[in-house]
């Protein structure tokens, strides 16, 4: 630690209570770079980093005395957790105004812009280490206007890097174009946030947290040692998705692009993360924190094709034929002229929405610019993904019955293998993304079952069939009471071929109404086995019962409350050849029902008003198997 680290405590109240407005801030980065080694006194070898820190300031809207307040900035590097150097005066080294770099005179509305660029470089002499240090500066307060984080007026900024540990020397990557200024609603938006690496690194980005620093009563604080805490995101944003847009933003992981529509006017904090790859590891990430301004640039003339695929910028993925038909979605325009991308003397056209067929598979950057060498031309870059052909296509085997497993096989075919993803909705409201799933159906009917497929190249198609499956249904028929020597019609239902077994008493057993005959009583129970025409297999049971005698089973007492059982008041006849009538009454001798049918019964109900509780009387007249006429009476209870 040298003697700068041990001032801190004699300088460290300077800056507790520095209260100046410091949302003035709107983004920041640190990088580094490697000046060899050389000899300090007290320390020894030490590795020689000259760490540039940059800060953005929004001088349109900020304060002119909390702008100045920037200057000196407190720079200190960490090892793990300890403060091993710092510095507390960190002079500007440069401080510019950046560019809008928007100067279009077709916009009728240009927002009013600002933006400060303020440099601090300081050089670091560290003992080699074999945990790598990091280098911190935090600032508070962020503007209260961003809108994706939470306390955005009380939550500071974190910028740092990570020096790696030796025997690793590495410089940082470099951003190569300032960040945008300017962000217009609705309009399709394309920024460049590549960086540059000397070592020869390879390149990869992301969008990634930033985190938070300080606090209303430290504005500029001593910086703290890492980890360092995420802001909080208020959703649906987050720091993959920090602004809404359609088509999504996007940030392309090998070019550094970023692509999009945005469809909400506001501030949003972003943070883009470029890492170096060294032998197929992360050896460093260098980030920038800046703020995105999304406002309603009401541009005159505005060059669109409309993205119909979820790729990244891509105007359609061609899976079936290498013609290409192109939508024209701009605004603004007279004339037009469209580069297919496909570096052919024919590659071109003028038309409004033309056609193309390509000469070969492949992925093609189209170029529509919108009235060409005018005052006010417009242009913009779609790629198209030609991988002709693809097609989905199923069977599906089994039986078609309820409760029975359907298999369904894909066949889908494509040009470009493999084949990826599937999904399968049947129809039933059960969906499945294995390639080749069973599904059983518990409810007869006509499904419509489809089947999305996709292959490695993103192309999608789609095929939908009907799947009939049979409500098989089993019936062998009611339960029967007959008297001796009589038979038994039987009458079995829900299939095309059937078997009863045992086949006691019956005239045939293979077919589905066999006529039973009974000389003696008892109870004979029969099984009835179903084959329908879908190869449907099932059963059911018929029970008959003999008895010795006619007789008219009354029942005591009924409850007509609707819950199914018991409620309705009927006779059952055993042996008799029709019924003439069955009569109720009230206790005081009204009918309050008549019928002629042994199927029917009273419900409870006289003149469509419920019957009261009570003890009710009732006759009955019949007609035995001989001809003889009879009758019969009785009494039953009403309960509820």
């Amino acid at each position: 630690m040298n003697s700068r680290v041990l001032t801190i405590l004699l300088i460290i109240c300077s800056f507790c209570f520095n209260k100046a407005d410091a949302t003035h801030i709107v983004g920041g980065e640190f990088i580094y770079n490697y000046f060899g080694d050389t000899v300090i006194p007290g320390l020894g070898l030490c590795n020689k980093y000259q760490v540039e820190l940059s800060i953005y300031e929004d001088c349109f809207n900020g304060e002119i005395t909390a702008i100045q307040a920037d200057d000196p900035a407190i720079i200190g590097v960490y090892y793990d957790s300890i403060l091993v150097d710092i510095d507390t005066g960190v002079t500007t080294l440069f401080h510019i105004t950046v560019p809008a770099n928007f100067s279009n005179a077709c916009v009728s509305n240009i927002p009013k812009t600002c933006l400060y660029k303020r440099v601090f470089r300081k050089m670091f002499y560290l003992p080699p280490s074999p945990n790598g240090y990091t280098v911190a500066y935090q600032k508070c307060c962020r503007n209260n206007a961003i809108g994706n984080i939470k306390f955005p007026g009380t939550n500071g900024s974190t910028y740092y890097c990570t020096i790696p540990p030796q025997p690793l020397i590495n410089n940082s990557a470099v951003f190569t174009n300032y960040p945008p200024q300017i962000i217009c609603l609705n309009e399709p938006m394309y920024y460049d946030n590549s960086a540059k690496d000397i070592d020869g690194d390879s390149l990869s980005y992301e969008f990634c947290n930033a985190y938070v620093g300080g606090d209303p009563d430290h504005v500029t604080p001593i910086p703290a040692y890492p980890p360092y805490k995420s802001v909080d995101y208020i959703p649906p944003y987050s720091f993959s998705q920090p602004l809404t847009g359609y088509p999504p933003i996007r940030i392309d992981p090998v070019t550094g692009v970023i692509t999009g529509t945005p469809n909400r006017i506001g501030r949003y904090l972003v943070t883009i993360c470029c890492n170096e790859w060294r032998k197929g590891i992360i050896i460093n990430t260098t980030k920038r924190e800046f703020q995105f301004v999304v406002t309603n640039c009401s541009k005159v003339v505005v060059a669109n094709i409309p993205q119909y695929s979820t790729d990244i910028n891509t105007y359609i993925v061609s899976c079936t034929d290498f013609k290409v038909n192109f939508e024209n979605t701009s605004t603004g325009g007279f004339a037009y002229h469209w580069d297919f991308g496909a570096y052919g003397n024919d590659d071109t056209s003028n038309a409004f929405q033309p056609e193309y067929t390509y000469p070969d598979t492949g992925t093609f950057t189209v170029k529509l610019t919108v009235n060409p060498s005018s005052t006010c031309p417009d242009s913009i870059r779609r790629l198209v993904k030609v991988y002709p052909k693809f097609h989905t296509n199923f069977e599906d085997t089994g039986n078609h019955c309820i409760n029975s497993p359907i298999q369904f096989v894909d066949h889908s075919s494509a040009t470009i293998k493999p084949v990826t993803n599937w999904l399968w909705d049947f129809g039933d409201g059960d969906t499945s993304l294995t390639q080749n799933p069973a599904h059983v159906y518990v409810h007869g009917g006509i499904y419509n079952v489809t089947l999305v497929s996709q292959n490695i190249k993103n192309c999608i198609d789609t095929t939908l069939r009907k799947v009939v499956v049979q409500a098989f249904h089993p019936f062998a028929g009611k339960d029967t009471l007959i008297v001796k020597g009589e038979s038994v019609l039987f009458n079995a239902s829900g299939g095309t071929q059937y078997l009863w077994t045992p086949a006691t008493n019956l005239s045939d057993s293979n077919i589905y109404n066999p006529r039973g005959y009974y000389p003696d009583t008892g109870t004979y129970t029969y099984y009835v086995h179903v084959n329908s025409n879908f190869g449907c297999v099932g059963s059911d049971t018929i029970k008959v019962t003999v008895i010795n005698q006619a007789e008219f089973f009354v029942p005591t007492a009924f409850s007509p409350n609707g819950d199914g059982m018991n409620d309705f008041f009927r006779p059952l006849a055993v042996g008799y050849r029709s019924l003439n009538y069955f009569r109720v009454f009230n206790r005081w001798g009204q009918v309050v029902y008549y019928s002629k049918s042994l199927d029917e019964g009273w419900n409870g109900n006289f003149n469509n008003k419920v019957c009261e509780l009570g003890v009710y009387f009732w006759e009955v007249s019949f007609t035995d198997r001989f001809g003889k006429d009879g009758a019969a009476k009785g009494d039953v209870t009403l309960i509820r």
